[in-house]
């Protein structure tokens, strides 16, 4: 009898064991495939989901058991889901009342109204200074700095206007971020001293199809800004045009396409350097209330590049402050606002001590601090991998499982329940989920979306029949546009609950 090749046999063998193990999983799928409900099993065959990954995972907030489960530790992109973490987790460490701070201060002497010296504005991170969502506001908190260097019996200022934005780093916007978020409308940076949201709007004229629309103006006024103009004007039915640019670059780019023969098109974008455009409004602010600013404005970081730095020897002149975090989060949730939300994560970061030695940035000290306190509740953060607050960073990854178990503590387990539930958007009413399940049964459910290229996910929520359930959908590289998406989810839901 011939003896067997060894690394035959050892062939053989690893062959079967594939099998084995094929016909083992197959089962397993088949298996769950047949327990899953019909809903989401016809959801789960949609053509538009073929190559795509799904998870899904409803609990009863009351009891913590799980009502309908599909791939939930499965770690995928998040995109705007991810705030949900960050509201939370500020809303437990800093408290529903946390407010920003501002200071406005003054080095120097004062002599016969002159001041031989600088004004600074030392900022703490506050995302709302003349934010457009707190339109109460307006410039006003401009117009108390004003009076308060006024009050002082300060007429003529022989130094700078110096923003001081040095609690942050100069990491205005996360690493992890693509190319196409840079210079947007909703990729502005966050900063130690934020204003205007962080943003501009141009205005440009277009004139006949072919010819390139002209720039009028912008506000507020950026005038250190050279604009690139690539735009073109075309007969279509709607426009589509977006900047481009990087923090700090004076640089702006311009593509796209406008209607012709239209006045005052708005085009909105980041303000490259926000601590240094709040320091040129104050000025010009100063100035048009007749108090004379012999120097110039400028920020920390500038003077420091140029070795002129020095945070000794100053002066308080006033304390202004942002509304309560409360009020922050709910505008963060609804209108999923990037540049509050990755400030939110840098004001949490400030509660980490680096090692010795350790170099770390404003945003990774916020994701560390995040990941402790959800360990410390018996979550498990292994689920979870954050490079911003907003969850605009590609790489952020969750788990249905983590999201769910995170919203079933807050619902059961936190202070700030009833606060951090009135933050999230109302489905079929308010925010980023004003048209979801509108006029259904669902409509009211307190859901966070979250979508960009190929991804559509949702996180909170659905009250039905008496119970809360927490739900996390996520969904990654589906093929086909996010509104038909949207629609096969509302059908799915509404047909689950």
């Amino acid at each position: 009898m011939k003896k067997a090749n060894p690394n035959q046999l050892q062939a053989a063998i690893i062959m079967a064991l594939c099998v084995i193990f094929a016909a083992l999983c197959c089962g397993m799928y088949a298996q769950d495939d047949a327990k899953m409900p019909l809903a989401l099993r016809r959801f789960m065959h949609r053509q538009a989901l073929q190559g795509a990954s799904v998870a899904f995972l409803a609990k009863e907030v009351g009891t913590g058991a799980t009502l309908y489960s599909y791939d939930a530790g499965r770690k995928l992109t998040p995109a705007s889901v991810a705030k949900t973490v960050t509201t939370a987790t500020a809303l437990e460490i800093l408290g529903a009342d946390y407010r920003y701070e501002t200071v406005i201060q003054y080095d120097g002497k004062i002599a016969n109204a002159v001041l031989n010296g600088n004004i600074y504005i030392r900022g703490s991170g506050d995302p709302t200074t003349c934010s457009a969502e707190f339109k109460s506001a307006g410039d006003s908190i401009i117009r108390l700095w004003v009076a308060a260097v006024r009050a002082a019996g300060i007429a003529t200022i022989n130094g700078n206007i110096i923003a001081d934005e040095s609690i942050f780093d100069t990491e205005g916007v996360s690493m992890k971020w693509l190319r196409e978020d840079l210079g947007s409308n909703y990729g502005q940076g966050s900063y130690g001293i934020n204003i205007f949201d962080n943003m501009f709007a141009l205005y440009v004229n277009s004139g006949a199809a072919g010819s390139r629309p002209t720039l009028d103006h912008t506000s507020p006024e950026m005038s250190r800004i050279k604009f690139f103009n690539y735009l073109t004007t075309k007969p279509i039915e709607a426009d589509s045009f977006y900047i481009t640019g990087f923090p700090y670059s004076d640089e702006r780019y311009l593509y796209g396409v406008v209607r012709p023969n239209r006045e005052q098109i708005k085009i909105e974008g980041d303000i490259p350097d926000p601590p240094l455009a709040a320091a040129q409004y104050f000025l010009k602010s100063l100035e048009n209330n007749g108090i004379t600013v012999k120097g110039k404005a400028t920020n920390c970081r500038m003077m420091k590049e140029s070795g002129e730095w020095n945070d000794s020897g100053r002066t308080t002149l006033t304390t202004t402050t942002s509304p309560p975090l409360s009020d922050i989060i709910r505008v963060v949730n609804n209108v999923s606002h990037n540049m509050f939300a990755d400030a939110l994560i840098k004001t949490l970061g400030l509660r980490y001590s680096p090692k010795p030695e350790e170099v770390i940035s404003s945003f990774e000290r916020g994701v560390k601090v995040v990941a402790e306190f959800w360990q410390g509740r018996g979550v498990d953060v292994s689920l979870l991998t954050l490079y911003d607050g907003s969850g605009l960073a590609a790489s952020d990854k969750a788990t249905a499982n983590f999201l769910c178990d995170m919203h079933i503590y807050m619902a059961k387990e936190s202070k700030n329940s009833a606060t951090y539930l009135n933050s999230l958007p109302r489905a079929g009413y308010d925010g980023t989920v004003r048209t979801f399940l509108m006029r259904t049964k669902l409509a009211g459910s307190r859901l966070k979306s979250g979508s960009m290229t190929g991804v559509q996910c949702y996180a909170g929520y659905i009250e039905t029949n008496g119970k809360q359930y927490a739900i996390a959908l996520m969904i990654n590289n589906f093929s086909g546009k996010n509104r038909s998406i949207r629609v096969a989810i509302e059908e799915m839901l509404l047909s689950l609950f």
